[in-house]
């Protein structure tokens, strides 16, 4: 019984021996990833009895209660804006105020058109505050626009 007991040994003893390690290949890949969200789903902004001088046709509102964050890590990248409105009987104007990151445009009115709002944002995270200016004209009368905004990270 010992002789096999030792025969049993050497042969796993053997096997253990031979094997000297392995190795396999592992890939990371990081895929281009850009995200946005803004901070207030729904916003108002009501012309009322004080938004307006007497003696003028131009009223407005303002409002800077939201803001953008972002995340990218795509390079050469800037965010646009834009409305699903094609024609809004009211002007809506857009600025990003204050980023943590990228170069924000001047005021520019949304239109169904993408227009910048930030450059420069791209291998970033960042935050801005958003401006929203309504602007009405007592001589439209009144009424109501509804937009839903989008904004996108693009290439620059």
């Amino acid at each position: 019984m010992l002789s096999f007991l030792g025969l049993c040994l050497c042969v796993w003893s053997s096997d253990a021996s031979s094997q000297d390690g392995d190795n396999h290949i592992v890939t990371v890949q990081a895929a281009e990833i850009s995200v946005v969200d803004v901070t207030a789903n729904t916003l108002s902004l009501n012309i009322l009895d004080g938004d307006i001088q007497i003696g003028r046709d131009l009223m407005t509102v303002t409002d800077q209660s939201s803001s953008i964050i972002w995340g990218t890590n795509g390079s050469s990248r800037k965010i646009t804006a834009s409305t699903d409105l094609a024609t809004p009987t009211f002007e809506l104007r857009l600025v990003a105020l204050s980023p943590t990151r990228g170069t924000p445009t001047p005021e520019f009115t949304l239109s169904i058109v993408p227009r910048d709002l930030l450059l420069d944002v791209g291998r970033s995270l960042g935050t801005s505050a958003l401006q929203y200016t309504g602007v009405a004209y007592a001589s439209q009368g009144t009424g109501t626009d509804v937009h839903t905004i989008t904004f996108t990270i693009v290439g620059q």
